[in-house]
């Protein structure tokens, strides 16, 4: 199977993830570009950050239309995580490709986790500022560190920290993915990283596709089975990964 179409694929999954969730499509993406595409850590990472950008901003645009995203809030949590997402991303640069993949790997766990663990809906409850402020700033680091939007994280603190209501919390969470990529991104504008876009734009293309089909197929089956499914798919991911580094 030749790079050009398997970048096609995976580009859709990660399309559907993030349009279907808000969330799992952006962790899929590294692994893909390493495993997949050949890329090294630090240049996946960072590829990383523009697909989860163009896709994010176009499943916000889907959500957005049905009046699905509250722009005060997510702007609010958002703003907490700009300065951590532009250190982290600064630093990951100097970070061993080594270490970024066990510590991808332990957040594709995490990630997988939540998604498989059947757990009662969230529930809004009273926003308290400073948890608002460090969730999102968690968040940023998190963003900027490793190249993923963290929406498994942000959909759940969303609604329990600054109670946005569940329906609303995946577009929401878009948004906030939006903020903190693009600032990660801006931080590593003078590594020295190379990005080869052969590969990245047909990856990027069918991801965007994938955005808007996510969108639709959230209408139609139930977030339970969609997040086992994709909670499945990220802990064969983080497997891979670890034994990747064993060997």
């Amino acid at each position: 199977m030749t790079v050009f179409v398997l970048a096609l694929l995976a580009g859709a999954l990660v399309g559907v993830a993030l349009g279907a969730l808000g969330a799992g499509g952006s962790i899929l993406t590294v692994p893909a570009l390493v495993y997949l595409l050949g890329f090294s850590a630090a240049e996946a990472t960072t590829a990383s950050l523009v697909i989860v950008i163009v896709t994010s901003l176009t499943a916000l645009v889907a959500h957005a239309r049905t009046g699905a995203v509250r722009w005060r809030a997510g702007l609010l949590f958002a703003a907490a995580g700009l300065v951590p997402a532009a250190v982290a991303g600064a630093l990951s640069a100097h970070i061993p490709g080594t270490v970024l993949t066990l510590a991808f790997a332990a957040l594709a766990v995490t990630a997988a986790g939540n998604m498989l663990r059947r757990r009662a809906p969230y529930r809004g409850g009273r926003v308290s500022g400073v948890r608002a402020v460090g969730a999102g700033a968690g968040l940023g680091a998190v963003t900027g560190f490793l190249g993923v939007g963290g929406g498994f994280l942000a959909v759940p603190a969303l609604v329990t920290v600054l109670a946005v209501p569940m329906g609303a919390a995946v577009g929401t969470s878009l948004l906030v993915i939006v903020a903190n990529a693009l600032v990660a991104l801006a931080a590593r504008a003078h590594t020295a990283v190379q990005l080869d876009w052969a590969p990245v734009m047909p990856f990027l293309a069918t991801a965007v596709l994938g955005a808007w089909d996510g969108r639709r197929l959230a209408a139609k089956v139930s977030a339970a089975v969609l997040q086992r499914v994709f909670g499945c798919v990220l802990l064969a991911v983080a497997l891979a990964m670890a034994v990747s580094v064993a060997l």
